[in-house]
């Protein structure tokens, strides 16, 4: 419907995004499976957003947004705007008369068919209070257009179709449906009636885990995506994700938006399919606290060893093309000294941490909490033998109380590979002050955990355990120091938005099936 652009997708759309934003209209209304009631079961991208936030949700939503772009009344600024839109498009919208009366309190996209570059024709769907008000609003805008709109009917739904790229728009129970195309929007009328979205096991299971306080939620099936782009998908790349316990060929996610006064959390759950109990997540967070303070970005992994010890069965089972034979790769570096599966099984959590504010000073480390600590320092002392014995270039030894040893080379930068072990911790770093100062004693008062945007985040996360951090204003300045001048200015455009950030905290825990990971950016006046 080349000239119905203001009743089919983009202007109902951003009515729904409009609704949103200025948290208007009524609370009368609403069905119980929502807009996923008209998504197809074979929906591989679901977005849904609640049009009506009330209450904390939406006293959260406009201080955000005072926050974080000074404005004080979000509704007002966001209605003027499109309305002033539509004006300059010489069709003028009233949104308080012509949509927010009949205006429900949900709003969705739904996407089939992924071929690896677009989705094929999906669909948008908007919940009516009265959908006899919504009916005369499409009427209205069908008549006031040049086009040729042809009145159809399917499944005894009644609906306008365009002649020209054939939008197709009408109501489907308590929901005004737009569809790119016929076919879309006939396959949501089959939807409403027999199999939708709201069947699928997937979805079922993974929709309980979004907060009340979600404002928006995205499911994405990755099982149906892999299946659409079939032979596209590299099969060694999904054995490996396999061995690491992602099972991507049988799981799904959803990701949910939700605002509060001084952050911005996104919550996401994923189910892996048979694999959900081989995922390893740190859950003690001392080990990520113990890094050095001036770390401005860190992660954690829980049980480093069990997670590379599948990865490496899983390559030696399968080879390297062209490098190393199925079968070989653990039996020619145990022929070499190293015997991969003893050193993995030493192996408990790990931790990393950058630091720096710019290229001469930047550095960082892996620790990883040795199980035997004996056991860790004659394999870094064994490895350094065997690189000395065999010639390589610009390695040497540690002096100190750290056994390990250091790689230079130009291809490396200024900075020297290193690897060290001492204690119960083995480090692997960029830069020999950075892996030292991370094998350095816990418990004092250079770490990580006595800084106040650490504690900041790990305290936005309420209960779920601290994976990942960053302080907001030493990764800016490192990304400065880095960038070149051409993308300096455009990162000096995003300052103003950047500087409001003071820190970013990840979380992530395994509950039952599915694995749960919050992303918290903290957002200051």
């Amino acid at each position: 419907m080349t000239k119905m652009t203001r009743l089919s997708f983009p202007v109902l759309a951003a009515a729904a995004a409009l609704a949103i934003l200025a948290g208007c209209g009524s609370d009368d209304g609403g069905s119980g499976d929502g807009p996923a009631s008209v998504a197809p079961a074979d929906t591989q991208v679901f977005v849904e957003a609640k049009i009506q936030p009330t209450g904390e949700l939406k006293t959260n939503l406009e201080e955000i947004a005072q926050r974080v772009a000074g404005v004080d009344d979000l509704g007002e600024t966001v209605v003027s705007y499109l309305e002033q839109a539509a004006l300059n498009s010489e069709e003028p919208l009233d949104f308080e008369k012509e949509v927010q009366p009949w205006l429900g309190e949900s709003a969705g996209i739904f996407l089939t068919g992924y071929n690896g570059d677009d989705f094929e024709p999906g669909g948008f769907a908007i919940e009516v209070t009265d959908t006899g008000e919504a009916q005369d609003f499409i009427d209205k805008q069908v008549d006031s257009e040049n086009e040729k709109v042809t009145d159809e009917s399917y499944e005894g739904i009644d609906y306008k179709l365009g002649s020209s790229d054939e939008d197709a728009v009408g109501i489907i129970g308590d929901f005004v449906v737009f569809g790119d195309g016929k076919a879309a929007f006939e396959e949501a009328v089959d939807a409403s009636k027999d199999e939708s979205l709201t069947d699928v096991d997937n979805y079922t299971s993974l929709t309980p885990s979004s907060p009340q306080s979600s404002l928006a939620n995205v499911y994405v099936d990755i099982a149906g995506l892999i299946k659409s782009v079939g032979s596209e998908v590299d099969p060694q790349a999904l054995k490996l994700f396999e061995s690491a316990g992602l099972e991507l060929e049988n799981s799904a996610a959803l990701a949910s938006l939700v605002p509060g006064q001084d952050n911005v959390e996104i919550d996401l759950s994923t189910k892996l399919g048979e694999a959900e109990g081989k995922v390893s997540t740190a859950t003690d967070t001392k080990l990520l606290g113990s890094l050095p303070s001036g770390a401005l970005a860190a992660i954690s992994v829980g049980d480093l060893g069990e997670s590379l010890g599948e990865i490496v069965d899983t390559v030696d089972k399968e080879g390297i093309p062209g490098e190393v034979p199925a079968g070989k790769l653990k039996s020619t570096l145990k022929e070499a000294g190293i015997d991969v599966d003893q050193i993995a099984g030493n192996l408990g959590d790990a931790a990393a941490y950058v630091q720096g504010a710019n290229r001469a000073t930047l550095g960082g480390a892996l620790v990883i909490e040795a199980k035997d600590a004996d056991e860790a320092t004659n394999t870094v002392s064994n490895v350094g033998t065997l690189l000395r014995a065999s010639g390589t270039p610009g390695v040497t030894a540690l002096g100190g109380d750290a056994a390990g040893f250091s790689i230079r080379s130009s291809e490396l930068g200024a900075q020297p590979l290193v690897i060290a072990a001492k204690g119960d911790r083995l480090a692997i770093g960029y830069g020999t002050e950075p892996t030292l100062r991370v094998l350095a004693a816990k418990g004092g008062g250079e770490e990580l955990s006595k800084t106040k945007a650490y504690n900041e985040a790990l305290n936005s996360l309420g209960g779920t355990p601290i994976t990942g951090f960053a302080a907001g204003g030493p990764v800016v300045r490192l990304i400065e120091g880095v960038v070149s001048s051409d993308e300096r200015q455009e990162l000096e455009e995003a300052r103003p938005y950047l500087s409001k950030i003071p820190f970013l905290a990840v979380g992530t825990e395994t509950k039952d099936e599915v694995v749960q990971s919050k992303i918290v950016l903290g957002v200051t006046k």
